[in-house]
């Protein structure tokens, strides 16, 4: 469904000093964005913010960055952050795509991906965010030894993303097709698996690290 334009999201984004709307500049500077050396996790793709929110909350050790590309989609995020009242977060209205064009080396300890467009057509794969070409731009700034935590509900992608994360150089230490019924215990749940899971849908998930 195409989201409504609203007019009112951007001034209300900008307002907020947690929102960086100009990321480019900080390029290599992001610790002292937050004014410590603590690893900073990025979210890629924070959707309506209940994961960011409840990470941000119980990880106060931890820097987070959440991106979306909507301003309506991330005004939802900065209006749940707030309401948690956490500090140790930034948010970035931003396409994907240009991501390298943010960070530096070593800059980024873990990455999140969660319920990405599964991109299921031949033609758009190289499109999905856990696809090799993506993986080799993660590459220019996760640490060595730092993972990728990547959920979904689409079989399709979770099983082809297992091949692009081996040919990439990451080792997958974790994995289950069954989140829910699984061992793993540190799970925070989106909005979007808060509605599936509560109607029956398995969520796979898994966590590869960087060589």
């Amino acid at each position: 469904m195409r989201l409504r334009k609203k007019w009112w999201a951007r001034p209300e984004l900008e307002a907020d000093p947690k929102v960086i709307v100009n990321p480019k500049e900080y390029k290599g500077k992001w610790s002292e964005v937050f004014g410590n050396n603590n690893p900073i996790y990025l979210e890629l793709g924070c959707g309506r913010g209940q994961f960011a929110a409840i990470n941000c909350k119980n990880n106060p050790n931890m820097n987070y960055i959440a991106i979306d590309l909507k301003d309506e989609v991330l005004v939802n995020a900065l209006r749940r952050v707030n309401e948690e009242e956490v500090e140790n977060i930034r948010l970035i209205p931003l396409n994907i795509t240009f991501i390298e064009e943010i960070f530096d080396k070593d800059e980024i300890s873990k990455i999140y991906i969660n319920f990405c467009n599964p991109w299921p057509k031949d033609r758009h794969k190289k499109r999905r965010l856990t696809h090799s070409r993506f993986l080799e731009i993660y590459k220019g700034f996760l640490k060595n030894g730092g993972q990728i935590w990547f959920k979904t509900d689409d079989k399709e992608l979770f099983d082809e993303s297992q091949e692009y994360f081996k040919e990439s150089g990451f080792d997958i230490e974790f994995l289950t097709y069954d989140l829910h019924k699984s061992d793993f215990k540190e799970n925070i749940m989106t909005e979007y698996e808060t509605k599936w899971t509560g109607m029956g849908m398995k969520i796979m998930f898994l966590t590869a690290r960087l060589k």
